[in-house]
């Protein structure tokens, strides 16, 4: 388990790279600690601008290397966004995550909440795009649907499946009706204290196929009061489609 020392260090050193790569132009600091809440168990997040000459391909083969001598990388994860930026996710021998996103010049800007620019210059800033709650609805009564016909048909481990999908889909209804951030779960815990006790009244507690019943029937009463908040008219219209499947009387 990396040290909280060491992951300043290995910051640091990251920085110093930045400042001497002559294919980097800019770099900031995102994440929890651009946003100044840090804690034990906190990764790294470095943005880094391609200047404009710069083989991105090449420059990213280039900082993998580098990060493995230096520190030993067990695995990476690329994602790449619509824009065509690419976040190398690397995860160091240490367990210390590390991320990497590298911009092409005329891209790079403050996309979220937290934006620590280090050095170079930066586009206007633009707001992240939240999830869509129009979409959400839609795809909570699909796993709601192939929840009830898996436990009908006795599979047990896909019913548990779609009901966590279901879950998911719920927990980022209440996000958005709450004005919360539901990425990867980031402030669900904030969620008042009824939400979160609903939530887990949902949750089987095995996956005998009687359990992961009453778990649906939970979560698909639970997901008809949350989705009124978001489109009333919506909600009456698959009331009348789920509700006899909600167990209620």
């Amino acid at each position: 388990m990396f040290e909280v020392a060491e992951r300043a260090q290995v910051r640091d050193e990251l920085i110093a790279e930045a400042r001497q790569d002559r294919d980097i132009v800019g770099a900031a600091l995102v994440g929890s600690t651009a946003r100044g809440v840090e804690d034990r168990w906190s990764d790294i997040d470095l943005v880094l601008k391609l200047a404009g000459n710069a083989d991105e391909i090449a420059v990213v083969a280039r900082w993998t290397r580098s990060l493995d001598d230096k520190f030993g990388v067990a695995d990476t994860l690329d994602v790449m966004s619509r824009e065509g930026v690419r976040y190398r996710v690397f995860l160091l021998d240490s367990s210390l995550q590390v991320d990497l996103s590298f911009w092409p010049r005329d891209l790079f800007r403050s996309t979220e909440n937290g934006f620590r620019l280090l050095f170079g210059s930066a586009n206007e800033p633009t707001s992240p795009t939240g999830p869509d709650s129009e979409r959400v609805i839609g795809m909570a009564w699909l796993y709601a649907i192939h929840a009830r016909s898996a436990i009908a048909r006795g599979r047990s481990w896909q019913a548990v499946m779609m009901l966590d999908e279901l879950r998911d889909q719920i927990i980022t209804l209440l996000c958005l009706q709450h004005g919360l951030n539901p990425w990867h779960g980031r402030e669900v815990d904030r969620l008042p204290t009824q939400d979160l006790e609903a939530l887990s009244d949902g949750r089987a507690t095995s996956v005998d196929l009687t359990e992961l019943e009453r778990s649906r029937q939970v979560l698909l009463r639970h997901y008809l009061t949350v989705t009124e908040h978001h489109d009333a008219k919506r909600a009456a219209a698959l009331r009348r489609a789920l509700e006899p499947f909600t167990g209620k009387e």
